[in-house]
């Protein structure tokens, strides 16, 4: 075991900073952190916060987080930032949002890039999250890129979803399609001050009215909020907690953990397939097969087939596709 890795295990949040990098980075520390603390896993509750841009997610996660550390829990959060695809880098303006809990051992805050990933949630963050909650924290909060109704990655890695809707963005119906409102655990109107949020409100309850809740089922809320005073902000917490009894005492919690480990361990699988078959294609056994397929001698199906079924000579033009 590496020094850093013990060093982590032993509660050193320098530690927790340099190997959540080397998680984001995908190196080999980082997979062998979290190979060696996941038996220490599985004890957080993970919320994830997401919405439209403009909701105020960055001023609602700073409220809970004072909220939850005044009920005495400690929190780690996670703020998953827009990225260029090409270049990686992220503006990771959340952080700044939420400086005023830095002093605060009860609080670690992370910021993280998408780095082109769909869906607002780059792939380390499983990983950032599971040294998170190794390290010990009880609630770990990820709040996810603005990007909308494709943003729905979340529901998958969270244990309670908080969709945040927020009044002014037009017609409220139009801004909150079927697929984004399908993710939410809880509802959260922020801004709920301003003149038009007695009517999203109601076009929300109207929207939960058209759907029927299995008896037993949880029933979502709608929880109304002005982040930037505290209002609302004690009830958010309270349904969280609830949501999270929910799952327990209805047993539903191990199957959402069970489906978010499956869906991890597809992810990593085929991000090292790719790397595989991308350096399989760079190696100069395969010059040749690259030529044929660039003189259309072969097609890029058939290539694939023969690489996958371990083919000696993938360049021989001459073989029926499998």
């Amino acid at each position: 075991m590496s020094d850093l890795i013990e060093r982590f295990l032993a509660g050193d949040r320098r530690a927790l900073a340099r190997l959540l990098t080397h998680v984001e980075n995908r190196t080999e520390l980082g997979a062998r952190a979290i190979r060696e603390s996941f038996a220490r896993t599985g004890r957080a509750h993970i919320v994830g916060i997401t919405g439209p841009p403009g909701a105020g997610k960055s001023t609602l996660t700073n409220a809970l987080i004072r909220e939850l550390r005044g009920r005495g829990r400690t929190v780690g959060v996670l703020a998953i930032d827009p990225s260029s695809a090409i270049t990686g880098g992220a503006t990771l303006g959340d952080r700044i949002r939420m400086m005023e809990n830095h002093a605060d051992e009860g609080v670690y805050i992370r910021s993280m890039a998408t780095r082109g990933q769909m869906g607002g949630l780059a792939l380390a963050a499983t990983g950032a999250i599971h040294l998170l909650d190794a390290f010990g924290f009880e609630v770990i909060l990820v709040e996810t890129v603005g990007v909308g109704q494709d943003e729905v990655d979340i529901a998958e890695t969270a244990d309670t979803t908080l969709l945040v809707q927020v009044p002014g963005l037009g017609d409220s119906i139009q801004t909150i399609k079927a697929g984004i409102m399908e993710i939410a655990d809880i509802l959260v109107v922020n801004k709920a001050d301003r003149p038009d949020a007695r009517q999203l409100v109601r076009d929300l309850r109207n929207m939960l009215l058209l759907g029927q809740t299995p008896e037993g089922d949880w029933k979502i809320p709608i929880v109304e909020t002005v982040a930037t005073d505290g209002m609302g902000i004690p009830r958010l917490a309270d349904q969280i907690a609830a949501h999270r009894t929910w799952l327990e005492e209805s047993g539903r919690h191990r199957g959402r953990i069970e489906r978010r480990l499956a869906r991890e361990v597809v992810l990593l699988a085929r991000e090292r397939f790719d790397q595989w078959v991308t350096a399989k294609l760079q190696d100069p056994a395969f010059a040749a097969a690259r030529a044929a397929l660039l003189a259309r001698q072969v097609d890029p199906g058939t290539l694939a087939d023969r690489l996958l079924h371990g083919v000696l000579d993938p360049a021989d033009t001459t073989q029926s596709r499998r």
